[in-house]
């Protein structure tokens, strides 16, 4: 109830009627004020008129008058510039810190905004707003879609800056996790980061040169060369290789034992998506040359991006899929569409963090250009919007889009939707 009272004061939708306070002053509202996401008063700056005077402060908004105490509020600082408590429940009169009494404002949501929230809430059709999107005017559709696309690279931002931590703030090794776990292109996604994760890098680097011990490394620390699941159906040199290989890089500098190997999943996997041949593209691309992050950064084209992203397998996965088993001879390459989902979840976060880290704002603006560049995604998320009459055209509109299904319609945060908000509004006339 209370998300709907915050509906109600941050749009205005009060009743025909004088606004007074519980003790029956009239209450004029200006101006509601800002929203506040975060811990404090739930509206920061509002302007209002009670009994005439101008008053400029906080809200706080609750269900029940009483939910200030059992907050806490009465005794915290922070909610002394509160100027005026809405409530749908006066149950209780409540006070400052200083013991001063807060006016209060009854509200109550109007039934049709009720009505029509919940039809949002319990819509078996995804999504839950069809009806009002093909006639929204193509600005607010546009502003939305672009907040809801600086929102997901923000989101992907605190990701970043979190894997930059766990690496001693080392660009090219939070780059390459993150290339790694995507990698995995979903399904994997975990295994891969989890792998990665281990890597000695520095140790890797004194044998960047040779492919085979960079492939020892790998399979070795992703726990594929264990015995129990190399699971050969013949005699094998090049796994019984690679098995002695990385037992004495394990001696040479210390490392520890791989992961666990029964977290690589292969059930519905293309045999081309198997953690084997994804694990050969990353030692290729890994091998041919360091700084790989550095270059992308003097990348400036799309084609440039996808030339740096060129990567095949050494020649013996070109006949395999898994150890010891054979299979038709096929040069194993990262698709144009691969590396195109590479580019939106790997390479435009990096760029785009990378830009707010050093302040270059023309950074983010490639970063946003790529996207706006590249084609959209093809998943049953956008078909959706797609079928509801959304035009969908570029990445940019796919990564709004995932972003409003996942942080929004798959919350039922309806209310803090501009589509949402269109469709009770065009509901509630």
């Amino acid at each position: 109830m209370e998300h709907l009272l915050h509906y109600v004061w941050k749009h205005k939708l009060f009743p025909l009627k004088v606004l007074q306070t519980t003790n029956g002053l009239p209450v004029e509202v200006i101006d509601p004020g800002l929203q506040n996401p975060n811990a404090g008063p739930d509206f920061f700056n509002a302007k209002l008129k009670i009994d005439g005077a101008l008053w400029v402060g906080n809200i706080e908004i609750h269900t029940h008058a009483s939910d200030w105490f059992r907050h806490g509020h009465h005794s915290d600082k922070a909610y002394d510039s509160v100027i005026l408590h809405v409530v749908s429940e006066a149950d209780a009169e409540i006070t400052r810190s200083n013991g001063e009494p807060i006016p209060q404002l009854l509200l109550t949501c109007p039934e049709n905004v009720r009505l029509h929230y919940r039809e949002l809430c319990v819509a078996d059709q995804y999504p839950a707003c069809y009806p009002v999107l093909a006639s929204l005017p193509k600005l607010t559709i546009h502003s939305w879609l672009t907040a809801l696309q600086t929102e997901r690279l923000e989101q992907k931002a605190q990701l970043i800056t979190q894997r930059l931590a766990l690496c001693n703030r080392n660009w090219e090794d939070a780059f390459f996790i993150t290339l790694a776990r995507n990698f995995g292109f979903g399904l994997n996604g975990d295994a891969f980061e989890t792998w990665a994760g281990l890597l000695p890098f520095r140790a890797m680097d004194k044998h960047r040169n040779d492919l085979f011990q960079i492939e020892a490394f790998f399979y070795g620390l992703a726990g594929l060369l264990e015995e129990k699941f190399l699971k050969r159906e013949q005699e094998d040199e090049y796994s019984l290789r690679l098995c002695k290989e990385f037992r004495y890089l394990q001696r040479k500098f210390e490392i520890g034992q791989g992961m666990d190997a029964t977290l690589w999943r292969f059930l519905r996997l293309r045999p081309d998506n198997f953690p084997h041949i994804r694990l050969a593209q990353l030692a290729y691309l890994y091998q041919k040359g360091d700084k790989l992050f550095s270059r992308l950064l003097e990348a400036e084209t799309l084609a440039d991006v996808r030339t740096l992203l060129d990567t095949r397998t050494s020649s013996y996965w070109e006949n395999h899929y898994l150890f010891g088993r054979l299979s038709s001879q096929k040069e194993k390459t990262l698709g144009e569409r691969s590396k195109d989902l590479i580019i939106i979840n790997t390479v435009v976060p990096f760029l785009y963090t990378y830009g707010l880290h050093k302040a270059d704002e023309r950074m983010c603006e490639r970063a946003g250009r790529f996207l706006e560049e590249l084609k959209a995604e093809s998943n049953h998320i956008i078909r959706s919007w797609s079928d509801a009459g959304l035009p969908v055209v570029s990445a940019a509109d796919s990564q709004a889009l995932i972003q409003l299904q996942k942080e929004y319609c798959d919350k039922r945060k309806c209310l803090y939707c501009r589509f949402g908000y269109e469709y009770l509004k065009h509901n509630s006339l």
